[in-house]
């Protein structure tokens, strides 16, 4: 058995293992992979197998976020979909070996593009390739069907849009650590401006090229979309919006401050939805509004992990400056909000 591992229980993960995953003989070996900007991650080995543990951070948790209930249980419904997904293992709630909830799944092998830096690693060719892949994949979320994957019962789409407006702004009222007058006005513009949802699908809550694994040889090929803590059944151009909006250098520090998906190099966001409308078939509407929810969003789980760092909850390298994100990112919002229309297609690159 591996040392002691900060989050970790080892010696009781060993035993809920032999417990609930076939074949595992242990011992159990484990090292954290990510810090946690939203979870903490874990590659798990015991022998020739490898999976991935994911739980919720040490402290400062915000209703309704780091679910790994939820996350487990929508990968392990988009098996056969034809979504990428990791395979799920084992999951536990808050009563087993950890004493909170963790969702396991069999690791993925191949590379993840998290840097401007990694992105360099490709032509311009690859890179549009790839970023039109994930315009590809995330359309074919949208289509499939909930009832037909066992999620019928996954969320509630009507009202979807009015509830992701008042609860992040209840989680800003809870992680601030200053007053920003630019995130209640950005929040009182959206509950004004809110419209009826534009259709109901499978929603990631959070799809960005650091979130899916490539396979190295070919990045246009997605072996797994990962993260799903934040999936529901909602409005697919919410997932739309999150997408472009993190092409936004205002986002980069949240990610230590040099991030693929801002990078100048990926398509330009006119390209993204031209991709998306012609596999789809959708229509935008307003898009202005759900351009102006995804900053929103993105602004306060910024500032929710600056907070979490403030208070020493991070691990990790490179939190120091995810702080800087926020104010640009509520003034952002209110840009997109005042000063951008849609014409069903087009969006300024």
């Amino acid at each position: 058995m591996s040392g002691a591992v900060e989050g970790l229980d080892l010696p009781a993960l060993e035993a809920y293992f032999a417990e609930r995953v076939e074949g595992f003989t242990g011992p159990l070996s484990a090292r954290l992979l990510s810090g946690g900007r939203s979870n903490l991650t874990y590659l798990l080995t015991a022998g020739e197998y490898r999976w991935v543990l994911r739980r919720p951070p040490l402290g400062g948790l915000t209703p309704s976020a780091h679910d790994m209930l939820r996350e487990y249980r929508i990968v392990s419904a988009l098996a056969d979909s034809g979504v990428p997904v990791a395979r799920a293992v084992v999951s536990s709630d808050a009563t087993g070996p950890l004493g909170v909830q963790f969702a396991v799944v069999e690791f993925v092998d191949g590379s993840v593009i998290r840097t401007e830096e990694e992105l360099a690693a490709l032509d311009q060719a690859q890179v549009d390739a790839c970023a039109f892949a994930l315009v590809d994949v995330l359309a074919r979320l949208h289509a499939v069907d909930p009832a037909a994957v066992g999620l019928a019962d996954f969320g509630r789409p009507q009202g979807y849009l009015t509830r992701q407006v008042r609860r992040w702004y209840d989680q800003w009222q809870r992680v601030r650590t200053a007053e920003l007058p630019d995130v209640d006005a950005l929040h009182a513009r959206l509950a004004e401006l809110c419209p009826v949802e534009s259709g109901a699908s499978i929603v990631h809550g959070d799809f960005r090229i650091d979130n899916v694994i490539l396979d190295p040889a070919d990045p246009t090929d997605i072996r797994a979309v990962v993260d799903w803590e934040m999936a529901a059944l909602g409005d697919p151009l919410a997932d739309l919006g999150l997408h472009l909006a993190y092409a936004d250098p205002a986002f980069a520090p949240v990610l230590a401050g040099s991030a693929a998906a801002t990078s100048p190099r990926m398509p330009a966001a006119d390209a993204l939805i031209d991709r998306y409308v012609a596999a789809t078939g959708r229509g935008l509407g307003a898009f202005s509004f759900y351009l102006g929810l995804a900053y929103f969003k993105i602004a306060v789980i910024a500032e929710g992990i600056h907070a979490r760092h403030l208070q020493g909850l991070t691990r990790g390298e490179g939190f120091d400056r995810v702080g800087e994100a926020t104010a640009p990112l509520a003034a952002a919002g209110l840009q997109a909000l005042a000063d951008r229309t849609y014409d069903g297609k087009a969006v300024p690159a």
